[in-house]
């Protein structure tokens, strides 16, 4: 397999922390998005690419595989990779690293095989130890990953590629997911060893802000604008909600920073077919500028009659 530096796809050094790794992940991951580089084939691969070096990165547990036997890391077992260092593995270069130095693209496990074999040999009779831990079932690792979602794409039911270990896979987020919430697919992760379970698939959905809605829990807030005489007369206004313009009536007199409650016109609640949080609208009143000397007159008539 192909050595690939996952520090360099996401841009950050080897001792990046796992914030920088996550920031700059999200950052790649927004601008190289399919849904922003519609039909360009250059972002897709390039969103690939971030995608699996942060499945491996994001991982304490995978990072520190990946740092120690490179792109065979996924073939280490947690026994073998204990095994390893308590043998002294972290006092000297593991052999894939040495490959990897000498510009070799593939390293076999077999080699790591003499290597247990000559550390455990005595205490494991002649290396029964190593040759145990491999047969030993063990269910795959589990895979995690982050799903940037826009807010209105989270109102519908989406479907979406993702590549993990470099097979697309088709999902659905269904309508209403939760900012953090996990979805599990299971059997989706690593494989298992020796007639095991595979791992899972972990997918953290993350929904983004929205320029004009702000979400809580189930409801929905936002600010719409009236003129100064539908506040004072009354009127319909068109009020936008995430399914479309909505007509809504002004009560005469309306006052600035009025909140009007739209009953069933929120977020959708999630796996709960036709039930909807509410939209809460905080009416702006917008005064009139650049009046003409006839509204002038008319205002100052007005502010006569009122003052009475």
């Amino acid at each position: 397999m192909k050595y690939k530096d996952y520090y360099k796809t996401l841009g950050v050094s080897k001792s990046a922390s796992e914030a920088d790794i996550k920031k700059a992940y999200r950052k790649l991951a927004r601008k190289h998005h399919p849904d922003v580089n519609p039909d360009n084939k250059d972002a897709e691969k390039k969103f690939k690419e971030i995608n699996e070096a942060n499945e491996v990165l994001s991982d304490p547990e995978n990072r520190k595989k990946y740092n120690q036997y490179g792109m065979d890391w996924s073939k280490v077992s947690d026994e073998q990779h204990e095994a390893w260092n308590q043998a002294g593995g972290y006092r000297r270069p593991s052999r894939q690293r040495q490959y990897q130095s000498a510009g070799a693209d593939e390293v076999n496990m077999d080699d790591f095989s003499d290597f247990f074999q000559s550390m455990f040999g005595g205490g494991f009779g002649g290396g029964s130890g190593f040759r145990q831990a491999r047969s030993r079932s063990m269910k795959g690792q589990d895979f995690t990953a982050d799903m940037h979602l826009p807010l209105r794409t989270a109102y519908h039911d989406s479907k979406h590629t993702l590549t993990v270990n470099g097979k697309n896979m088709r999902i659905t987020i269904p309508a209403g997911i939760k900012d953090g919430q996990v979805i599990k697919l299971k059997g989706k992760g690593g494989p298992g060893m020796n007639g095991s379970d595979s791992g899972d698939l972990l997918i953290k959905v993350l929904v983004d802000a929205d320029a004009v809605f702000e979400r809580r829990g189930n409801d929905l807030f936002t600010n719409h604008e009236i003129d100064l005489y539908t506040a004072m007369l009354g009127g319909d206004t068109l009020v936008k909600t995430m399914a479309g313009n909505l007509k809504v009536k002004i009560k005469p007199d309306t006052q600035n920073g009025t909140k009007l409650r739209l009953k069933g016109k929120g977020f959708p609640v999630y796996r709960k077919k036709d039930q909807y949080g509410d939209l809460y609208v905080k009416i702006n009143i917008k005064i009139p500028t650049k009046l003409s000397e006839k509204e002038k007159e008319l205002v100052q008539e007005l502010s006569k009659i009122r003052s009475k």
